[in-house]
């Protein structure tokens, strides 16, 4: 199923605002009128119950916004998804051509500069629809403070950010919006390495989203979007910690930012709000289990080379990272760090960007490569659009965006601005694609799977993402995956689901693949898939690195695991041994550093698990019906995510077998 992407259309939505009377009536006003009676009198009547009078508050504005948050997707008021493509802009003149553009405050040089970028970046030929603002402490900085890191919040003066959101920030938004384009705001500065429930931080952005939520031009205001802040790192945790994963570093990042969100929705502004993750928007898998709660609330990220497994050239400045991930071990990483918050909200990249060193003019270090083989652009973008609900943006200088020129380079003689395999040639082409742009498809030949050897061969529990690629007659190809149809010969072996082969039990089934073209030719293909014991003693298929580094000889299944380290197997789709009764692990060799054999039913390493010692023995037997972890509580043998051994480490100990009964 195709995602729609529109450009909608500009209108500036109305504030309806309702004043509230401030009369109230005296209580003898409420009272009713006495009559005038004659002797006898009769009873009196008991006096009617007075309802203690209410001044009315002021009605919440309900004018529909132009885009909202249902479900997991940003839809529009026709229901249509939408994902969102666009470039950042900054207001400092730094960091606009290293400061010969304007300085000194110079409002009406900044304004005229940066509204002239989008005009050119437009006329360039670049299908946008938004535009991240950064609200530059360059303007809300009180410069008669020492000077301080670039975080925005130490000296921030209230004076000057009210001031300088009137006279730049406001007038910014408003003309990209004249233009076309969605706006999402972001704070000053960049997030501290270490933050905590209450610190100081947490207050900074209490008060800059209050000011910002409040401004009548920018509250419920359909095209302008909150993105709360940039790149938390290390979050204070229950325990004290201070991390950037674990259960008690989730619990407190929701807690810290769910405050954030109360303030903005107390000023009952519905504005679309973009909630950062820890790891400089790395890490979302605790928003599973810990949601931000409210409406038209979505998630921002980050995406650069080296990061959930992705090719770097050269290791990022936060995250490192080396080529030879390619496709398979991006996609693990965003499954596991993206697709819990993926799952349950929109996703909004809000920086990204890739070329190769030389160039000197990116901040990640790649290539485009080709989907589902080696380098960065092209795989992440297969994987944005396969997840249906990424909004994307490219983090190039917006100076360079708009002397953009498409022609291609003569005799190789490659730029930054026209090398496909750096970002900016091969984006400006899928913006257009997107955008309804794209050339007619030529005349369909055969489709092929990318990767794949016949039979396949997958772990029980695991999964293995497919990616379908169009041949066409004229020679070029298209990748299909989310237009293709694939389907299971038996279910109870394997399904499909979302171009995703999920193999369920042992035993052999066929895939059958199929696409038509839109000229209604179709082509369809069949593969055996063979689906093998959950617990392989192979290099290929056992991890002895889940924590730690730690090594693993298949020829004499011999591991040896890091100080305090654990090895084994992970199941991306959640391994289901409800149906066995019993699972009997034995070693080949004597236990001398206390090895125990532990089992998750949550994807999460620093979850409790089940865990079986083997003491002085060379063999545990465990009662899958009858698992719980230390604090009494059931693990469920129905979905388990990370099965292994874990041992005091730096001692090689050999895996004799494990049976299931």
């Amino acid at each position: 199923m195709k995602v729609i992407t529109r450009i909608i259309g500009m209108c500036l939505l109305l504030f309806c605002l309702a004043a509230c009377s401030d009369d109230t009536k005296e209580l003898d006003d409420l009272l009713p009128p006495e009559e005038e009676t004659t002797d006898p009198e009769p009873e009196p009547e008991p006096e009617p119950e007075l309802e203690t009078p209410v001044t009315p508050e002021e009605p919440e504005d309900q004018t529909p916004l132009v885009l909202n948050v249902v479900g997991r997707y940003l839809k529009d008021a026709e229901g249509n998804i939408v994902n969102l493509h666009g470039f950042g802009q900054t207001f400092s003149p730094y960091f606009n051509e290293e400061g010969t553009k304007w300085n000194n405050y110079d409002v009406a040089g900044c304004l005229r500069y940066t509204k002239g970028i989008i005009d050119k970046i437009l006329a360039a030929g670049w299908c946008m629809n938004f535009v991240r603002m950064h609200m530059d402490p360059y303007w809300s900085d009180d410069p008669s403070q020492p000077s301080v890191r670039y975080e925005g919040h130490e000296r921030f003066s209230e004076t000057r950010f009210r001031k300088y959101l009137d006279e730049v920030f406001v007038p910014m938004a408003e003309y990209a919006v004249s233009k076309g384009l969605f706006v999402v705001m972001r704070p000053p500065g960049v997030s501290p390495e270490k933050i905590a429930v209450g610190d100081d931080y947490q207050t900074f952005l209490l008060k800059v989203w209050d000011i910002v939520s409040r401004h009548p031009k920018l509250k419920n205001n359909g095209y302008i979007m909150f993105e709360l802040a940039n790149e938390p790192i290390n979050i204070k945790g229950t325990d004290g910690s201070y991390g950037s994963s674990g259960d008690g570093h989730y619990r407190n990042m929701t807690t810290y930012f769910q405050v954030i969100v109360d303030k903005i929705r107390d000023n009952k502004s519905r504005n679309v709000i973009w909630v950062p993750g820890l790891g400089y928007q790395s890490n979302y898998a605790g928003f599973a289990t810990y949601p931000i709660v409210g409406d038209n609330i979505g998630y921002a990220i980050h995406v650069y080379p080296g990061w959930y497994g992705s090719d770097a050239e050269e290791p990022s400045a936060e995250l490192g990272g080396v080529m030879g991930g390619g496709y398979e071990g991006f996609q693990r990483g965003w499954d596991a760090q993206i697709m819990p918050a993926a799952n349950i909200a929109p996703i909004m990249v809000t920086e990204m960007d890739w070329a190769p060193a030389k160039y000197n003019s990116s901040w990640g270090k790649s290539i485009t490569g080709e989907v589902g083989g080696t380098g960065f652009g092209a795989n992440f973008k297969y994987i944005a659009d396969n997840t249906g609900n990424v909004s994307w943006m490219l983090f190039t200088s917006p100076h360079l965006l708009a002397q953009f020129k498409d022609v291609p380079a003569e005799d190789g003689q490659y730029t930054f601005l026209n090398d496909p395999e750096a970002c900016p040639w091969p984006v400006y082409h899928w913006f257009k694609e997107y955008a309804g742009q794209a050339s007619a498809e030529g005349e369909l030949e055969s489709i092929e799977l990318m990767n794949v050897t016949s039979p396949i061969e997958i772990r029980m529990g695991d999964s293995k993402n497919l990616i379908v690629k169009a041949v066409y007659k004229n020679g070029t190809k298209e990748v299909v995956t989310s237009e293709s149809v694939m389907t299971s010969s038996n279910e109870s072996v394997f399904k499909v689901a979302n171009g995703k082969l999920v193999a369920l039990k042992e035993g052999e089934a066929e895939l059958t693949v199929s696409y038509t073209s839109s000229s209604s030719v179709t082509k369809e293909i069949n593969v055996a898939v063979r689906v093998i014991t959950p617990f392989p003693l192979t290099a290929a298929m056992f991890n002895p690195s889940i924590w730690e580094q730690g090594t693993f000889d298949e020829s004499t299944h011999t591991l040896t695991l890091g100080q305090y380290g654990f090895g084994g197997w992970e199941y991306a789709e959640g391994l289901d041994l409800s149906s066995f009764k019993t699972l009997t692990v034995e070693l080949g060799s004597d236990n001398d550093s206390q090895i125990s054999f532990r089992l998750f039913d949550k994807n999460n390493y620093w979850s409790e698990p089940a865990m079986y010692d083997f003491g002085s023995s060379r063999k545990v037997v465990i009662d899958l019906n009858a698992m719980k972890d230390k604090n009494g509580q059931k693990i469920s043998s129905s979905h388990l995510y990370i099965i292994g051994f874990w041992s005091l480490g730096n001692k090689p100990f050999v895996i004799k077998s494990l049976t299931l009964e």
